[in-house]
């Protein structure tokens, strides 16, 4: 951003060196002098231990659960200023420093909150506090042995044992002023449970911890079509022991329409199996193998549907938006001398599909329909110069600008007091009031700029963020104030020559 100069030394007395002595009347004037110089010395000093023994100066750090916040407190121990934060220490928290610690500015304190658990397992309820950060811990701690077919339900969501050792993700919010606490954890092992399935020729024996007989067959990836037959039926409810028969049906795939349909058929052909699976062609639609091929084990049927269609599109051509000086207008003033008209790319196109997917594009024919016409803007060059009233009198501008305002010091202009540069503006003035940043391509350096409510300045500096329209008014670091306001803006005195203005000032950054 921009700087500040520190306030000029103080002069030096005057004298007369020739002078061979000093009159009586001229010593009791130097006493009195003396002596109220000490007292204003002594003043400042007292002012001085006051303002930096407030305890409103102490600034400390607290990160809470990994956000972190700067604030400022009266309090002086660790437990005062988490308790004024609304922030409750309980015994399985971790504080640091320690509570009773007293704190100096500048300080941080860090508070990791435990987290609620519920652990429901085997018909028992586990509820406890705790900082561990994965599933896997907190059931290691509460004694818990998870196999690897056991369900595990956590927060309402299954999540599988190698998710265990994952860290759960906590809400945050740099934008706001809130700590948030660690969430709470609900946690729930449902047990599995043998069973025994045949399925033709093979058998499996599996664990499983499945609701029903057909989520459990799911789960075992053995999947069951249409003509298959499942003893007991897919929503018996599993049992320890309980043996499931499975007699298949000839296995097959569709492809059609974008989706894989596995099926069984009793059908002799593929026409029977899409006759089963209500599966139509239509039109230029075709199927590989052919409709007549019998049916066989593990074949696949492919559907191909087929359209064409002819379509004409537009596309916008832009147009270009063209300046032009108008000596007729003021300073500012703009005029549309020729609104713009986009033109448009016509094309014709013919497009053949299969199964949705574009196989050929063939183009026919392309033409502009309509030729782009450019945007023609009129800026104006003549410079009237006007009176604005100041509390100093009237002053002479030739340029009222919308801006931006703000406000700056050397403390706030992002440089260290040791800083080589600190209080040194960008054309190597020292900073004090009157010097105002601005972009330099929109506001030349040394332009008399009159800001109501803040004076007269001159444009002497710039800044990180000074922009286009936003200028930064200068303080001296006693008596900073605090501006963010958009108004009128006037620079004063005779225009630079015409080849130094910027006719058309930039529109950012805009008022809202």
């Amino acid at each position: 951003m921009s700087c500040e100069e520190k306030p000029p030394a103080s002069e030096p007395p005057t004298g007369s060196p020739g002078e061979g002595g000093i009159s009586f009347r001229r010593q009791w004037v130097c006493r009195l002098l003396g002596q109220a110089l000490s007292w204003i010395a002594l003043a400042l000093f007292i002012s001085t231990v006051a303002v930096g023994s407030s305890p409103l100066t102490r600034r400390v750090r607290l990160v809470v659960n990994g956000t972190g916040r700067v604030i400022r407190t009266p309090q002086t121990t660790v437990i005062d200023i988490l308790e004024e934060a609304g922030l409750a220490v309980h015994p399985e928290d971790v504080v640091h420093p320690a509570p009773t610690t007293e704190v100096a500015s500048g300080q941080t304190i860090t508070l990791r909150q435990a987290r609620w658990a519920t652990v429901i397992v085997d018909g028992q309820v586990h509820r406890l506090r705790t900082q561990v950060s994965t599933v896997g811990e907190l059931l290691k701690q509460v004694g818990v042995i998870l196999r690897r077919q056991d369900r595990l339900l956590v927060n309402g969501q299954r999540v599988s044992a190698a998710q265990t050792s994952e860290r759960g993700r906590q809400d945050s919010s740099h934008d706001s002023f809130h700590f948030l606490p660690a969430l709470p954890m609900h946690v729930a092992v449902v047990r599995a449970v043998p069973l025994h399935i045949t399925d033709g020729a093979r058998e499996h024996h599996i664990l499983t911890a499945g609701a029903t007989v057909g989520e459990v067959l799911c789960e075992a990836g053995i999947p069951i079509y249409r003509g298959d037959e499942v003893e007991p039926s897919l929503n018996s409810s599993p049992t320890a022991g309980m043996r499931v028969l499975i007699q298949r049906a000839i296995p097959l795939t569709i492809r059609v329409d974008g989706s894989i349909i596995h099926t069984r058929t009793l059908g002799d052909t593929v026409a029977d199996v899409l006759a089963q699976e209500r599966v139509s062609l239509w039109d230029q639609d075709y199927v590989v193998p052919a409709e007549s091929a019998v049916v066989r084990a593990d074949m696949t049927i492919q559907v191909a549907r087929v359209r064409e269609e002819t379509i004409v599109e537009q596309e916008a051509i832009p147009f270009e938006t063209l300046w032009t000086p108008d000596a007729g207008l003021e300073l500012d003033q703009r005029r549309v001398a020729r609104e713009g008209q986009p033109g448009i790319l016509a094309r014709r196109l013919r497009t053949r599909y299969e199964d949705g997917e574009v196989v050929t594009r063939t183009l026919e024919e392309e033409w502009r329909a309509q030729e782009p016409q450019s945007r023609l803007l009129a800026y104006g060059t003549r410079i009237a110069s006007r009176q604005v009233d100041t509390p100093e009198g009237s002053r002479s501008y030739w340029r009222k600008v919308r801006v931006l305002v703000t406000s700056y010091s050397a403390a706030t202009s992002g440089k260290s007091r040791d800083h080589p540069r600190y209080g040194v503006t960008r054309l190597g003035w020292e900073m004090r009031r009157g010097i105002i940043a601005v972009d330099p391509r929109v506001i030349n350096f040394g332009t008399r700029i009159y800001v109501p409510g803040y004076g007269e300045g001159v444009a002497g500096d710039t800044g990180g963020k000074i922009r286009g329209r936003h200028i930064d008014v200068g303080y001296d670091e006693v008596d900073l104030r605090l501006w963010y306001r958009w108004m009128d803006v006037y620079l004063l005195g005779r225009p630079p020559p015409r080849h130094e203005i910027r006719w058309v000032l930039p529109d950012w950054p805009r008022e809202r």
